[in-house]
């Protein structure tokens, strides 16, 4: 065999274990985007107001922020498998409970943020959790069509939205919560059956060190490394930013369209559909077409500046170039997602990955809460579109200085096979 085969050619991707967790995500998201969106709708519904729609993401976001980077260190010393299968158990049964006060007529506004509240704790941990043992279920050479797989999967739940949307206006959203509970059970019960040895845990137990002492210094090795990696340093600054973004156009752009539009909520799922249907397509490309090493980094970075271009201006347009742009935008972010995920969980060392998936999981959630919150009160100033060029010329100014800025060291990670 020649010395440059692919290492793919003599390692399978399905593998057993790699089956289940991707069957069990799928399960997962189908039911958890059925619920979320109609969640969503129902505050709206109850409230009528952008900035207490803003209030509601951001209780799920704070929790969610500080789950990854207080639970990373555990992940580097834990079971990542047992807390992924354990948290899918607990958040059926957060849906089945939710779903029995709410058929029995205990509906609040307290009552679904304190469930959303909890829900972006659970998320947070399970984030960091699944994003640490994920590459450990990957076969060497397959990380690139791996996260191709997962994320075109992932785009497949938006199919979701109007079927959730259209349950919701027909039957409210108890049956939602029924199903989601169902979907979270199956996937638990499949989380429970894969094999994978997680040897690291061994390795970092060796140092002796117990409690609060040893919590205290794998969190501040972890932030150490992060600070000392430049190129990785660079990168979750961009990101920082770059759910700050996303954080404030999620927050107005669902308002928008409900003001803007007749059923503004279809059109909503219609044009942001499109993006999901690229992000499918281009998903199925990358799973079959590997990018060139060398032009990564030059990719990403015009992925970065496309994507701030046409988010930052769709809304100004008619609705037909808004569904363009956004398949657009679809295509650069599947692209963006598989450079980024793939290089990162590749380059850092498996037993760092608990820290370092949860440092990155918390600047990223920072960013979206304080989205949220700017969104929420720039909303009553000036229109959801001004909300919107604001939030992508910051992503745009953040895209050129961290990921421009910092070619050599950016490059070092996002230029190798993977």
């Amino acid at each position: 065999m020649k010395e440059n085969t692919p290492a793919q050619v003599k390692n399978p991707l399905w593998t057993r274990d790699f089956t289940i967790i991707t069957a069990g995500s799928v399960v997962s998201m189908l039911g958890n985007t059925l619920s979320g969106f109609a969640m969503n709708l129902m505050v709206l519904d109850a409230t009528g107001s952008t900035l207490m729609y803003a209030i509601y993401n951001i209780l799920y976001l704070i929790p969610n922020a500080l789950a990854p980077i207080l639970i990373g260190p555990f992940l580097d010393r834990f079971s990542r498998k047992k807390t992924i299968y354990t948290l899918d158990f607990a958040t059926a049964g957060l849906f089945a409970v939710m779903s029995l006060l709410l058929y029995t007529g205990h509906f609040s506004f307290v009552l679904l943020a304190a469930a959303n509240c909890l829900l972006g704790a659970i998320g947070g941990v399970y984030l960091v959790a699944y994003d640490s043992f994920y590459p450990l279920l990957v076969s060497e050479g397959n990380y690139q069509k791996a996260y191709s797989v997962s994320a075109t999967l992932e785009t497949l739940t938006v199919v979701m939205v109007p079927l959730s949307t259209l349950i919701y206006r027909t039957f409210g959203i108890v049956p939602l919560f029924i199903v989601n509970t169902a979907t979270y059970l199956t996937a638990a019960i499949m989380e429970t059956r894969i094999r994978a040895e997680e040897t690291y845990i061994a390795a970092r137990q060796e140092d002796g060190a117990r409690g609060i002492r040893r919590f205290t210094a794998d969190l501040t090795e972890g932030l150490r490394y992060l600070a000392g990696e430049k190129g990785l340093l660079a990168i979750a600054v961009y990101f920082l930013f770059s759910s700050l973004c996303g954080g404030m156009t999620n927050t107005v752009t669902l308002p928008y369209f409900r003001k803007a539009f007749a059923d503004g909520e279809y059109l909503y799922t219609l044009t942001w559909g499109m993006s999901s249907l690229a992000r499918f397509l281009i998903g199925i490309v990358h799973y079959n077409v590997r990018l060139p090493v060398r032009m990564k980094y030059g990719i990403a970075l015009g992925v970065y500046i496309g994507l701030a271009v046409l988010e930052g201006g769709y809304l100004f347009c008619s609705v037909p170039a808004m569904m363009v742009m956004m398949f657009i935008t679809g295509l650069l972010g599947m692209t963006s997602y598989n450079i980024r995920i793939s290089a990162t969980q590749k380059y850092v060392p498996d037993e760092k990955k608990g820290r370092f998936n949860g440092a990155f999981g918390t600047l990223s959630t920072v960013g979206a809460i304080a989205g949220e919150a700017i969104a929420g009160a720039l909303s009553l100033a000036v229109s959801e579109r001004a909300v919107v060029v604001i939030a992508n010329a910051l992503c745009l100014t953040a895209a050129l200085v961290c990921i421009g800025g910092r070619k050599k060291d950016v490059a070092k990670i996002y230029n190798v096979e993977t």
